[in-house]
């Protein structure tokens, strides 16, 4: 395994450079096709994400709804569109799925997050404190903890069943742009156009590590890998880098997108060959080897900047989401040459 493989299990000993293997080359890559197209937002698109279990898609947007789809069919038919009971009102800018697929939050405009039970598609909490826009969430692994982020610096972490705010981290000194939790739950993670990256111990609340490069870029994502070892980032000079949580240090960068204005997130793609996946401005999705950088597919299709990319956790699968000229999201599905008539 090699030393920065982001893939879940145990991890090899330390080995010294010199007594490093050649490098395996690569296997040919399988390109991904467009599958689908899904439609019936009215304004941008914020976030789109796969559920955990891999059954369901939903999407965010600027049109104050959630959109939620089935994974289990090719067609993949909408199962419900999620709307407060006041109606549509403020945009949602980020949505997180609980690990048993069975809740949804939403990150508001309003200054609140908003959490569906999703079996009987209704509305059950609004979670409030923030005192600005809140841009980001996400469920820990075990869904009894909530983290959001918000235009007013801070993150909060809330209980999810009682709803209450556990605590208030004041984390960066310009809005925070993204928050995850790592494998086990232990850690989150933060971005901001602070140009900072924080790591912090979800129980106590304590910074444990700060990643900053040297010409400190806004942040505009964070993401732990797999395995919680590492962390990838994408900054507003168009360039993803995954660091070495441990260390502190940047190990690898991915460029060739475009990234100067938006909070585009990126993500891992682990299910065969390992990719990095990420939107970008130019209207397209990026695909690099994880391993060697090399941008290996770029994905063209959307008419409008691509915002927020998916990858399905056990298929080849990518869903992607664009901004307001086009308002759509994109099913591409990698497909054996058999598939493919080859």
């Amino acid at each position: 395994m090699a030393a920065d493989d982001v893939s879940n299990g145990p991890s090899s000993p330390p080995q010294t450079r010199e007594a490093e293997p050649p490098t395996k080359a690569p296997s040919p890559h399988t390109p991904y096709t467009l599958e689908a197209t899904l439609t019936g937002h009215r304004g941008a698109i914020s976030a789109v994400k796969f559920s955990p279990d891999g059954r369901h898609i939903a999407s965010s947007s600027a049109d104050g709804t959630l959109r939620l789809y089935s994974a289990d069919y090719s067609s993949y038919p909408l199962i419900a569109e999620l709307v407060p009971p006041t109606g549509p009102g403020a945009g949602f800018s980020d949505l997180s799925f609980s690990d048993g697929s069975r809740l949804l939050a939403a990150a508001s405009d309003d200054r609140t997050v908003k959490i569906w039970d999703l079996e009987s598609q209704t509305l059950i909490k609004t979670l409030t404190g923030h005192t600005n826009y809140v841009f980001c969430c996400s469920f820990n692994p075990q869904s009894n903890l909530l983290a959001s982020g918000s235009f007013d610096e801070t993150v909060r972490v809330w209980e999810v069943r009682s709803g209450r705010c556990l605590r208030v981290l004041p984390a960066h000194s310009e809005p925070v742009t993204s928050v995850d939790f790592n494998m086990d739950g232990s850690m989150i993670v933060s971005s901001s156009y602070d140009g900072l990256c924080r790591v912090w111990d979800s129980a106590t609340g304590h910074c444990i590590k700060t990643l900053v490069d040297d010409d400190s870029p806004p942040v505009s994502f964070a993401k732990f890998s797999p395995n919680g070892k590492f962390v990838l980032t994408s900054t507003l000079d168009s360039t993803l880098r995954l660091w070495n949580c441990a260390a502190g240090k940047y190990v690898k960068t991915y460029k060739g997108h475009t990234n100067t204005k938006y909070c585009i997130p990126a993500t891992f793609s682990v299910t065969k060959e390992k990719y990095v996946v990420s939107g970008s401005e130019d209207n397209c999705i990026y695909l690099w080897d994880l391993q060697t950088r090399k941008i290996v597919q770029k994905l063209e299709g959307h008419t409008d900047t691509v915002i927020s990319v998916s990858c399905h956790p056990k298929q080849s699968i990518i869903a992607s989401g664009a901004l307001g000229h086009d308002k759509s999201v994109k099913i591409w599905v990698q497909k054996e040459e058999e598939e493919q008539g080859h």
